[in-house]
């Protein structure tokens, strides 16, 4: 049985979907299924919130939730799993993730199909999931950006999964150096290993935007991208992670389900990937759990079976503001 704590954020507000609001059904559908004892939830603001001249919208709102969830992981110990809400989520989660570890011992695994790498001034839509790696690497307004010990490297920065980035991002990460590994990459789980020893990290944070996922295999996700990563090769790339390194904290985001029977349909994959974050690691040979569905991984991680029945192209998803952007 897992140590793991859950700690959800139903945040919709970093989001810049018209249908944001989804976000927060996705995150109480996943609660649903987690161990109540060890899960905490974090009070999500029910207004928009106010940019208050930051260039991100719905700033206010972004910034006390962040408040918030430092405040609860101050409580808590390792590893955290933080189930949202948009990407933006886990922004305390990282900081706090990095903060804990010394210089350069901690590496950030973004699971995600696209970059989330705009910067204020280069962000289309002003959303805050489109910038939330930035401000992790100390690009952002006061409150959102990370300072100090909790400033990621862009050395310690592995993008996974990313076949969606738009041509600014394309630019930063060229000249900042950072290291992709594709789709089709996960034939092998241990691509992503080697990715991260590069790094020469000891512990690792795992991002998981479920759209790192093929659509085929998820409906509920507002950016569905093609030629992603099928779930079974998802949790084989995160156990070989775990069984390297340690996991310093992780989290699920971005589910944001059509309606509880929609939720339901897509529960088995989103159980399947928190049974590979939290279950428990069989000894010997590769250590992998053994495949036997969905409920068993989810059951050995302590997690309840579902209660409801090449290159990175240029496509930018952060195109038009959002519904509220006044």
């Amino acid at each position: 049985m897992s140590s793991a704590s859950f700690l959800v954020i139903p945040q919709w507000q970093g989001s810049g979907s018209s249908r944001a609001m989804r976000l927060i059904d996705g995150a109480e559908a996943i609660q649903g299924d987690l161990p109540a004892s060890a899960t905490h939830v974090v009070a999500v603001p029910p207004t928009a919130g106010e940019t208050l001249g930051s260039g991100v919208l719905r700033f206010s709102s972004l910034n006390l939730v962040r408040e918030r969830a430092a405040a609860e992981l101050a409580l808590l110990a390792p590893p955290v799993v933080t189930i949202g809400g948009d990407c933006g989520v886990d922004l305390a989660s990282v900081q706090h993730a990095v903060a804990a570890h010394p210089d350069g011992t901690l590496a950030l695994v973004w699971l995600d199909a696209h970059g989330d790498l705009n910067s204020v001034s280069t962000s289309p839509s002003g959303a805050f999931h489109g910038m939330v790696l930035r401000a992790l690497l100390g690009d952002g307004p006061d409150g959102l950006a990370a300072t100090g010990g909790a400033r990621l490297d862009p050395a310690q920065l592995v993008l996974a999964g990313t076949r969606a980035l738009d041509d600014g991002e394309t630019e930063f990460v060229a000249e900042a150096g950072i290291h992709i590994v594709e789709p089709d990459d996960f034939d092998d789980p241990q691509a992503l290993v080697r990715a991260v020893e590069a790094t020469g990290a000891t512990a690792v944070y795992l991002h998981i935007d479920l759209d790192v996922l093929d659509p085929a295999a998820i409906d509920g996700i507002g950016y569905p991208e093609p030629f992603g990563v099928t779930p079974e090769r998802l949790c084989d790339a995160i156990r070989a992670l775990r069984e390297r390194f340690e996991l310093a904290g992780a989290a699920v985001t971005e589910f944001a389900p059509e309606s509880p029977d929609a939720a339901g349909r897509d529960m088995p994959v989103i159980l399947r990937v928190l049974g590979a974050l939290t279950g428990p690691l069989r000894s010997g040979g590769a250590r992998a759990v053994a495949a036997g569905g969905a409920a068993a991984e989810a059951d050995s991680a302590g997690v309840a079976s579902s209660s409801t029945a090449g290159t990175p192209r240029h496509l930018s998803t952060d195109t038009t503001p959002p519904d509220d952007a006044g």
